[in-house]
């Protein structure tokens, strides 16, 4: 913990900054309904480079350590998050939603997660401090996840069990009524496939912040830095499922790098009191596993390309042969 204690001040600025940037995101969406992928790949630098500004903001009060810890908090919220979009591509196909109602739905979504974050977070860090050997289920908990992660790519994931649950409980109509979600149908109120796609997306990211907090607990038990690096890392995750939607799928190897890191999470929780690892190494370690994953997708998918090229050269070659022996 650093021993410079936060300012309410301090929190003030935060929630202005946040509360600022969400206001601009609605108005600037407020007349449009789709977003083109220059555009969301533009709202997505936006958001990185506002969280970096407000690392360098928590430099400037609480010193390098803080920072750094800062820094490496919302690489793994960041890295963790892209596994939120193959969730998220799941529940829109299953449910049919159209491309331009996607967005209202990720908003609401993404705004219920900062309220469950601040809410884990808050009793994480008691669950600490009252009981030390919570570290250690903390730790357990990152291992396990990371092994599932590991084990399956979820882009292989054809359904969801949070939109199947909900649709055998909750009276549903398939039809749309604009942007809302709720329609009467037969003069009786029955959700909309939006409203079973955002209590998905809710529920989903409870289960994803069971990894994901402890995470990040792993590098801070600073509440400060631990919920801003958390809630800069969210907000520009409906800008960067809008950019990645079409593509990101083709990360094939993107689930070891994110297994890695938790992995790394968990071993540094259960070992950290023996081992003090430092911020900055932390953040090197995620780059390296994030990166080394992306890179390896990449080149895999390049070598796809090219073996798909040569087959389509070589079949017009091969075809006078075969009508002439046909």
């Amino acid at each position: 913990m650093n021993s410079n204690p936060v300012s309410p001040w301090e929190w003030g600025i935060f929630g202005v900054v946040v509360l600022a940037m969400i206001l601009v995101d609605l108005l600037a969406h407020r007349h449009k309904h789709g977003e083109t992928k220059k555009a969301a790949y533009a709202w997505s630098i936006a958001w990185i480079l506002v969280g970096l500004a407000f690392g360098g903001f928590v430099w400037a009060r609480h010193g390098v350590t803080a920072a750094h810890e800062y820094l490496g908090a919302y690489l793994i919220e960041k890295s963790l998050s892209l596994d939120n979009l193959f969730v998220f591509l799941v529940i829109f196909a299953s449910l049919n939603v159209p491309e331009d109602k996607q967005r209202r739905v990720l908003f609401w979504g993404i705004f219920g997660a900062l309220v469950f974050r601040a809410l884990f977070i808050t009793l994480g860090l008691q669950a600490i401090e009252r009981w030390h050997w919570v570290v250690y289920v903390f730790g357990a908990i990152l291992i396990a996840g990371a092994f599932r992660v590991a084990r399956r790519h979820p882009s292989e994931e054809s359904d969801n069990k949070a939109v199947r649950w909900l649709e055998k409980r909750l009276p549903v109509t398939t039809q749309f009524e604009g942007s809302k979600f709720f329609k009467r149908v037969e003069g009786r109120m029955q959700a909309t496939p939006l409203l079973i796609a955002l209590l998905s997306i809710e529920l989903s990211d409870i289960a994803f912040a069971i990894d994901s907090v402890p995470a990040a607990l792993s590098v801070s038990r600073n509440v400060f830095v631990v919920y801003s690096s958390n809630v800069f890392a969210i907000l520009g995750l409906r800008a960067l499922y809008i950019a990645l939607a079409k593509t990101v799928h083709e990360l094939r190897y993107l689930h070891w790098g994110l297994a890695a890191v938790l992995a790394f999470a968990g071993f540094k929780m259960i070992a950290s009191d023996w081992v003090h690892v430092p911020p900055l190494l932390s953040v090197a370690i995620i780059v390296v596993c994030i990166g080394l994953s992306v890179w390896w997708s990449l080149r895999a998918r390049r070598k796809a390309a090219r073996r798909a090229a040569a087959l389509r050269e070589e079949k017009p070659r091969n075809e006078p042969y075969e009508e002439l022996h046909a």
